[in-house]
């Protein structure tokens, strides 16, 4: 399992201070107006921001004008130099002895008021109800002012702006209402109990959703924790040349830190524990636990020239593992990098969201102001007014609206992760959720993607061992799978490998080359083609009758068929050869399921026509688009979008990426190409089709979490300022609403986390 490492340049921040939709908005633009447009993504849910600057910026004088930039705009940003662990930051975690503190001296103001409703008098002397809510107000209240000046500084607003101008008005009627009335009118009327509620409440609400949206991250935490922090170093000189597993026990080693280690270091890993690099076996055999990383439900047998991942759990073996890739490099890494950059990113329903974040806040300040005008002017009272006014101002948090969409991406994208689903940006997971008809690759999709030689037949008079040598030489540098095939059986039946020479891939065609050199007496070099059933037709050539009988019986076979010619001006057919290819056991149901999910698929091959509808016929697949060229592929899906649909493309070889990037969403198997998985969208670490499915089933249940948080995030304004509006809301119940918004949208996010792939 490879992936591409980072193509661009990316500026990660920790920003500190947000509380709401409009801060993270603000953010952003301060952020695009150094880096430019839509280079910043700013997620309030995992308190970040990522910043795409171009190749060859100075990214330390670039940072500097960043973290200014956000500091001008009333926040904190601090620089994530790197976040490779999945580790929480410290800033982002909220402390509970405010609340608790804020609880404690709350509580004496509120239980006289609620009692109250029973018929008991219990009021606190207003001396004593001041001296309790000053420390609540200017101290463990201080947080919303500092925020609230920033903002206004910044010539904006946000969620600390309403709640400190609506305690502010309830605490400062209640001490004018305690000085200025006289003694010996009893009690004055005081509203102390309100605003230390308020805050209370809000700070309650707000540790609420630190909690919560923490444990939104647990996937990235879960990865980071999968790698060890120390290996053992196989130390130089030591004799490791032919020993049996057992004998690597007493070879020279010495525990060093992770970072010590370097490509081609040896290390040893012993039962049990987590394997802490990319690498190969070099001695020693077990059973390796990847499914934290690919979702596998069963420990794979790896052996002697087996790769290996680091974060996998060693089983029963003793292993010798050369190192491959280290730190940032790793499949883990990479998977972390790919999860955090799903989660960081906007899906394009959240621009909606941005936009009417923008004007919120202002908007809230009207009608608060338009509340108290409104009662004050027509006889209402100004008492009640300012109090209806400070219930509308303490409702409409925006919280909520800006944590609906990012943290149901969270925890989608981290719940896909665990099982080996890898989703690379909010994009893609925005339309997997609308994707109706999926095009398949066949070889390494659908099938194993290892074909064997099934059957050699040369034309008449000819020698089969000739045959399979030439066709064996022709491709012993090529990678293809059908290559790997002809010459892994020229090797078991003892055939030597003869020169080639001026070998050439043609795309979608075959191979051609001169095999042999002339020399010890060989004849001279030999012209040698492999094509393609749609090569041969180009070329011309004749083909004998029982050849044309054979080809035809393995084609209905399902077989792929390729034809050995000799070149020239008049080429010539030696003989033919089939390739089988094992359908996977899963595809199948893979296909069944898409189809109960509502989605049309078709086969797009490069096989011939009757191979393709042979492989479609097995797996219940109706559409074939057969002897498709790579690039005619993009075609085909490039047609299909034309025709209306959200179409989906999974593939796996490098021949296949110019399909995937054509695609609404790209499905690339892991196991595959590099090319094929930086093209696609969306990326699946285990080879089973059904993971399909699976993919399409989480973007769909993510969105519609998304559509209930927004939902539920509009529905509290857009019912409780008009009830705050006409009086029929307390500011304290105002306060306890609007923090139970924030946190029931989390929640709802985080129910996102019992999902499963479909047996």
């Amino acid at each position: 399992m490879q992936f591409p490492s980072k193509q661009s340049a990316t500026i990660d921040l920790q920003i500190v201070g947000m509380s709401c939709a409009s801060c993270s908005a603000r953010v952003e633009k301060a952020l695009n107006a150094v880096a430019g447009p839509n280079a910043a993504a700013v997620n309030l849910a995992t308190e970040r921001a990522s910043v795409a600057v171009p190749g060859g910026v100075d990214l330390a004088a670039e940072r500097a004008q960043l973290v200014a930039a956000v500091e001008k705009a009333g926040y904190q940003a601090i620089p994530i130099m790197d976040d490779s662990s999945g580790k929480p930051s410290e800033a982002a975690r909220q402390s509970a002895w405010p609340v608790l503190l804020s609880a404690l001296l709350t509580a004496p103001l509120a239980l006289p008021m609620l009692l109250a409703w029973f018929g008991f008098d219990m009021a606190l002397p207003g001396w004593l109800q001041w001296l309790l809510a000053t420390p609540i107000q200017f101290i463990l209240g201080a947080r919303f002012y500092r925020a609230a000046y920033k903002a206004v500084r910044a010539g904006a607003g946000n969620m600390d702006l309403l709640v400190a101008i609506g305690t502010s008005a309830a605490y400062g009627l209640s001490v004018y209402q305690l000085l200025t009335q006289p003694s010996d009118m009893g009690m004055a009327h005081l509203y102390f109990e309100a605003s230390a509620v308020v805050i209370t409440l809000v700070l309650f609400g707000k540790w609420l959703e630190s909690r919560a949206k923490r444990q939104t991250g647990a996937a990235i935490r879960a990865l980071g924790a999968l790698r060890p922090d120390t290996a053992r170093l196989l130390v130089a000189g030591a004799d490791v040349g032919q020993r049996a597993p057992q004998a690597l026990q007493v070879l020279d080693m010495r525990e060093v830190p992770l970072e010590q280690i370097r490509p081609g270091d040896i290390v040893v890993v012993r039962p049990g524990e987590r394997i802490p690099v990319d690498g190969e076996i070099l001695a020693g055999s077990s059973h390796v636990d990847e499914s934290l990383l690919t979702g596998e439900s069963l420990p794979i047998a790896k052996t002697g020239g087996d790769r290996v991942t680091g974060g996998a759990l060693n089983g029963e073996g003793l292993l010798r593992i050369r190192t491959l890739a280290v730190g940032a490099e790793t499949t883990l890494a990479r998977i972390v990098r790919m999860v955090e950059a799903a989660q960081a990113g906007h899906a394009p329903i959240q621009r909606t969201v941005d936009r009417i974040s923008a004007v919120f806040v202002p908007v809230i300040l009207a009608i608060a102001l338009l509340t108290l005008l409104g009662w004050g002017l027509t006889g209402g009272g100004w008492e009640q007014a300012l109090l209806n006014a400070v219930a509308v101002l303490v409702i409409a948090c925006p919280c909520a609206l800006g944590l609906a969409t990012p943290a149901a991406i969270m925890v989608g994208t981290g719940a896909a992760a665990r099982h080996g689903i890898l989703i690379k940006d909010a994009e893609a997971l925005e339309h997997a959720h609308r994707i109706d008809t999926i095009a398949f690759d066949k070889t390494g999709t659908l099938t194993a993607g290892k074909p064997a030689l099934a059957g050699l037949m040369p034309a008449e008079n000819g020698d089969r061992s000739a045959l399979l040598q030439l066709a064996a030489s022709l491709q012993q540098a090529s990678e293809h799978p059908l290559a790997r095939a002809v010459v892994e059986q020229a090797r078991q039946e003892g055939l030597a490998l003869l020169p080639v020479s001026d070998a050439l891939a043609v795309a979608g065609r075959g191979v051609q080359g001169m095999v042999g050199d002339g020399s010890s007496g060989a004849s001279a070099p030999t012209a040698a083609l492999i094509a393609s059933s749609r090569w041969l037709v180009e070329l011309g050539a004749p083909v004998a009758p029982a050849l044309a009988r054979q080809a035809a019986q393995w084609e209905a076979e399902g077989l792929t068929v390729s034809w050995l010619l000799k070149g020239g001006p008049a080429p010539e057919v030696l003989g033919i050869m089939a390739f089988g290819d094992a359908l996977k056991p899963t595809s199948a149901a893979a296909i069944r399921q898409l189809h109960r999910l509502g989605v049309r698929t078709i086969l797009l091959s490069g096989d011939s026509n009757a191979v393709a509808q042979s492989v479609a016929a097995r797996l219940g697949i109706a559409e074939v688009r057969a002897e498709v060229l790579p690039d005619g592929k993009a075609g085909v899906i490039a047609a299909l979008k034309k025709g209306g649909n959200v179409v989906g493309m999974a593939g796996d070889g490098v021949n296949d990426a110019p399909a995937l990037a054509a695609a609404d969403v790209g499905m690339a198997m892991g196991a595959g190409a590099d090319v094929a998985m930086h093209a696609a969208g969306i990326t699946l670490m285990r080879g089973d089709p059904r993971a399909i499915a699976d993919a399409l089933d989480i973007s769909r249940r993510t969105y519609a979490k998304i559509r209930q948080n927004l939902f539920w995030a509009f529905i509290y304004n857009l019912i409780g300022i008009p009830l705050a509006a006409f009086g029929l809301l307390n500011p304290m119940i105002a306060g306890a609403a609007m923090a139970l918004s924030s946190v029931s949208v989390v929640c709802n996010a985080l129910l996102l986390r019992r999902w499963r792939p479909a047996d």
